[in-house]
């Protein structure tokens, strides 16, 4: 249940026309008064012979127990209380009750006698309007100082004793809601979403992995957006604001928002804050992606990086005792998302694009980020960005499967990490990415672990069971499950492909698995199989005919080489 105060007005019956009225679009129904302040109220819905003004008049007469020049001239309280899409239809009795809970907790009508005068107006199956006037019976005007928040924290008491949807206590941390007005005119458009919504997911999208102011702002122009900025005397870059070149006001100007309405931290000082080069060893973080690009193309070479820097963080945000660090590091995986969902392949694009959309509440919380830490996450964005899109086929689109693989658990571990510290709203909203991004990942690897299983069924018997005791060595808790999986057969062609490289592929499993847990893994050989390909740089795309699939017994049994990988840290 969620209860809306909006911005206060200086027309009782203005409001009343427009609660009594057939709506913007005629969604009015049955427009009826559920209680008021005295419960003898006239309804102009449902009798005849009362009228809006007679409501108005009511309602108003507070006002005239003050002087002209006393009189507020912003005296009117607007209040709706929006139920769940998934909530039972309520009665007029119970939606009077969740009424007079809220002005009560909201201070309008605190029960002492001398309240504000209010009405409630149904006009819907799922809401309620509360109209009230901001002076008491007494002539003092109410204390509804935070109302807002007063009403929230009732209406969670309220889904408990009606047993409703539980909404998940905010913090403030949200980015403020589009409001009904820009819906309806984004409906009048013919647009997908309203222009706040679309100019939040455009300015995002333009600070992932962006390097400097300039960069953000040229960025935000290549989009399409107009953009405005605001300078000091100094010469400094103050703010910026940004409009769609379509939205447009009465008098056919553009309609400019700062970033800040946006969300609080699309604010210019807060985007700023990102742009840190405090990060350790950039030149080696360089020259491996280099090497990367030259052994297989820009797209899939910035996805490996950005599994790379995804399992790198997963070990620092599970062990970290620095807020800081984590809050950056959880803000830069918005960023890795944000660049992902604009360089899929078209068949993943509208998936990570939901899973960005929704971790984007996740990526918000009081504590300061120290962005510092969160370099390499960051450098993972701009490689995604400037690699530019990817095919859904061969190497680019595995090298993505194993992309999301890594960041679906970076986005549980937020998940949790907001959790153990009472962020109901960000936990809940790393939840339900995490779910968009399962779907992007049995998307982008279906095919691949595909040809990777047909693979593992043309390997010998008694390769097979070799690979099967390797398996029960390494993980012995897990092996049964693992060996029973559809997933073991590409776990086997893996393990062939790691051997005939060099590696041990006992030592890359026991490391696979204890590094980070498996128990959200639909398929853990499936995870394994992403793991190991990381680990030891193994090709992530292979046809069904590679050399591994054809080792003798003898080849693929035989001591490997070295063993590089698995003592080996993750790489930047």
């Amino acid at each position: 249940m969620i209860p809306s105060i909006h911005r206060q007005g200086s027309s009782t019956l203005g409001l009343l026309h427009y609660l009594y009225g057939k709506g913007t679009h005629e969604e009015h129904v049955d427009p009826h008064l559920v209680t008021s302040f005295d419960h003898l109220a006239p309804d102009p819905g449902r009798d005849p012979s009362a009228t809006k003004k007679d409501l108005a008049h009511l309602l108003d007469q507070p006002l005239h127990l003050l002087d002209a020049d006393q009189r507020p001239e912003q005296h009117v309280w607007h209040c709706s209380v929006r139920a769940a899409p998934d909530d039972p239809i309520l009665t007029d009795e119970q939606w009077a009750d969740i009424a007079r809970r809220i002005v009560a907790a909201t201070g309008i009508d605190p029960g002492d006698g001398a309240g504000c005068r209010w009405a409630a107006v149904r006009h819907a199956d799922d809401h309620i309007h509360v109209i009230a006037t901001l002076v008491r019976e007494d002539g003092r005007r109410p204390d509804h100082h935070r109302s807002g928040k007063r009403a929230q924290a009732e209406a969670r008491l309220i889904e408990a004793d009606y047993d409703l949807h539980r909404v998940a206590p905010g913090d403030g941390t949200a980015a403020k809601r589009t409001t009904s007005a820009e819906r309806h005119k984004a409906e009048r458009l013919g647009w997908d979403r309203a222009a706040r919504e679309e100019l939040r997911e455009t300015v995002r999208r333009a600070v992932a992995g962006a390097a400097s102011t300039d960069e953000f702002l040229e960025r935000l122009k290549d989009a399409g957006l107009l953009v405005r900025t605001r300078v000091l005397p100094s010469g400094d870059l103050k703010g910026y604001t940004v409009a769609l070149p379509g939205d447009r006001n009465g008098e056919k100007e553009p309609i400019f928002y700062a970033g800040s309405t946006l969300a609080p931290d699309l604010s210019l000082p807060r985007i700023q804050a990102r742009f840190t080069t405090a990060s350790a060893s950039p030149g080696t973080a360089d020259s491996e992606r280099a090497e990367r690009s030259t052994a297989s193309s820009a797209p899939a070479a910035a996805r490996r990086t950005t599994a790379d820097a995804a399992w790198a963080t997963l070990l620092v945000l599970d062990h970290s005792g620095d807020d800081g660090a984590a809050v950056a590091q959880i803000s830069a995986t918005g960023e890795v998302l944000d660049a992902l969902a604009k360089t899929s392949a078209l068949h993943t694009r509208d998936e990570l694009r939901r899973a960005a959309r929704e971790f984007e509440r996740a990526s918000r919380s009081h504590t300061r980020a120290e962005f510092r830490h969160a370099q390499d996450l960051r450098r993972a964005a701009r490689d995604l960005i400037h690699g530019g899109p990817a095919f859904g086929r061969g190497e680019d689109g595995a090298t993505t499967a194993m992309a999301i693989d890594m960041v679906f658990f970076l986005v549980i571990a937020a998940a949790h990490w907001h959790a153990q510290r009472q962020h109901a709203q960000q936990a809940e909203a790393a939840r339900r990415a995490s779910e968009h991004l399962r779907a992007a990942y049995q998307q982008a690897a279906a095919g691949h672990l595909t040809v990777l299983r047909e693979r593992g069924r043309r390997i010998a018997p008694s390769l097979r069971r070799h690979h099967a005791t390797t398996v029960r060595a390494a993980l012995p808790d897990l092996a049964e499950t693992i060996l029973a999986e559809p997933g073991w057969d590409a776990l086997a062609a893996t393990l062939a492909d790691a051997t005939q490289a060099g590696h041990n592929p006992q030592a890359l499993l026991t490391e696979a698995a204890t590094r980070r847990e498996l128990d959200t893994a639909d398929s853990i050989s499936d995870v394994l199989v992403w793991r190991l390909l990381r680990m030891a740089d193994l090709p992530a795309y292979a046809s069904a005919t590679t050399q591994a699939s054809r080792l003798t017994d003898r080849q693929a049994m035989a001591p490997p080489l070295t063993v590089p990988s698995a003592s080996r840290a993750p790489r930047r």
